[in-house]
């Protein structure tokens, strides 16, 4: 039995982990959840390694979510005449609709939507930051701009607005393209990208198969201000640090993950946090110090799970950097570093479980579930014992692999009191290593099979007689 760690771990599939052998390599080394990129890639690709996920599970007996990342509404500059030009400081540089190839005076911005949002003094960045523009003037079809911060730029780069909401639909039609595969490649969640208000989520909803888990990318600053009600209608978030740390203030993103991490647990929904943890293990078997690092502290705070991104889908170990997020994870939850004291806003059913395994000492909290909100519920209030879920419901089984502190498998459906708690103790004593009496807390909703009425705390000791 592996050690238990409540920690999830997403990895990105990409050419360098997309064979069967390297899928089952990084599932066995710790992988929850498989981030398919639809950035990159073909159907077909994308199909393959699903399937692949599906039978890897199977083999090895061990739940696993699939994640379909959405590209979501990348803007774009378009091309040079030599393929590249310099920007000097204080030189003028016009973005306009034209389309002849740019030059050294101008490029095209072929993205008609964005003009009438654009005003002056607005910045532009391009190549994730690198290159700094201030408008100094927009007729609605050409603006004219000021080099703030010169440089090379390439081809094709992209360009942040960060002080602007503008008016774009949260998915493209790339995007409503991939998302009509999601049944086909029996995805769990959606990760829409660029996310910039609680209507994007609403509008992406309509494209969404209501039994997929909707996951808001906050990547942009007018999204962080309007967390809440974001939080509101998406079933989970991610903290996108790249392009968050390019629209804004590097410095302010640590303090914004800590307050996203926290904002997501009052909201009782997971929140993943992303990119560049293990950056440097693209090309190296062993992280800095400041990535390990990096890792404890988003566990430390309480985040649901922390992902690998290039790591493994392009880089030289992805096997490593995923036992390696795994180590980090576990020793810091065993330091006693990762449980959040701030228990004001818990829901009775947590606290009673937190009351449990305080008072009497509970080592398993049991809850059977259709939905999966009552594990969540529990999650969120951070027990420190491992939440069994126990649900007949494929895709709940497989959205709690995002969830802290969750191990989850499928059971039939229950008819008696009698039948839950055998069901609970064999689902326990199977899985985990249990020595001499134990106690657990079980949790259930009566009547049965309906969703939404938890009102059942039991303590059971494990071994001892089930009265019916």
């Amino acid at each position: 039995m592996e050690q238990f760690r409540r920690t999830k771990i997403v990895a990105t599939l990409g050419p360098a982990s997309s064979s069967e052998e390297m899928i089952r390599k990084l599932a066995i080394a710790g992988v929850d959840v498989f981030r398919l990129n639809f950035s990159h890639g073909a159907h077909e690709t994308h199909r393959q390694n699903a399937s692949i996920i599906r039978k890897i599970e199977k083999e090895i007996g061990k739940p696993l979510a699939i994640m379909m990342d959405l590209q979501g509404p990348k803007i774009r500059i378009g091309v040079f005449e030599d393929g590249s030009i310099l920007l000097k400081q204080g030189a003028k540089f016009i973005l306009d609709m034209e389309k002849e190839f740019g030059n050294s005076k101008r490029v095209a911005l072929p993205h008609p939507e964005i003009f009438e949002a654009l005003r002056e003094g607005t910045e532009l960045l391009l190549d994730d930051g690198k290159i700094r523009l201030r408008i100094e003037d927009n007729d609605g079809s050409k603006i004219i701009t000021e080099v703030v911060d010169g440089g090379v730029l390439l081809n094709k780069k992209g360009v942040n607005i960060p002080n602007a909401v503008l008016p774009i639909a949260a998915l493209t039609e790339k995007d409503k393209g991939d998302v009509a595969i999601a049944n086909e490649i029996d995805a769990d969640w959606v990760a829409i990208s660029f996310v910039q208000t609680a209507e994007d989520v609403r509008y992406a909803r309509k494209f969404v198969s209501s039994d997929v888990g909707i996951l808001a990318k906050i990547e942009k600053p007018s999204a962080v201000d309007g967390i809440d009600s974001i939080l509101e209608v998406s079933d989970a978030i991610m903290v996108a640090r790249g392009d968050l740390g390019v629209e804004m203030p590097y410095e302010a993103v640590p303090g914004i993950q800590k307050m996203l991490i926290n904002k997501a647990r009052r909201h009782k929904k997971p929140v993943v946090v992303a990119t560049q943890m293990l950056e440097s293990m693209i090309s190296c078997h062993v992280p800095t110090r400041a990535e390990v690092s990096d890792v404890a502290c988003a566990v430390a705070e309480g985040a649901d799970a922390v992902m690998l991104s290039a790591e493994s889908a392009s880089g030289n170990f992805p096997e490593d950097a995923v036992k390696t997020m795994a180590k980090v994870a576990l020793k810091t939850e065993a330091d006693g570093l990762s449980f959040s004291q701030d228990f004001t806003n818990i829901s009775t059913l947590a606290e009673g479980v937190r009351n449990a395994v305080i008072n009497d000492n509970v080592k398993f909290v049991v809850v059977f579930t259709e939905t999966g909100r009552s594990a969540i519920d529990i999650s969120n209030g951070r027990p420190g014992i491992p939440v069994v879920a126990l649900t007949p419901n494929t895709k709940t089984l497989h959205k709690l692999s995002l969830v802290n502190g969750v191990k989850a498998f499928l059971v039939g459906e229950l008819f008696s009191v009698t039948q839950m708690v055998e069901m609970a103790q064999d689902v326990v004593t199977r899985n985990f290593s249990t020595k001499g009496s134990i106690k657990v807390a079980i949790v259930a909703g009566i009547p049965f099979r309906a969703s939404g009425s938890t009102n059942l705390l039991h303590i059971h000791a494990i071994g001892a007689h089930i009265n019916s």
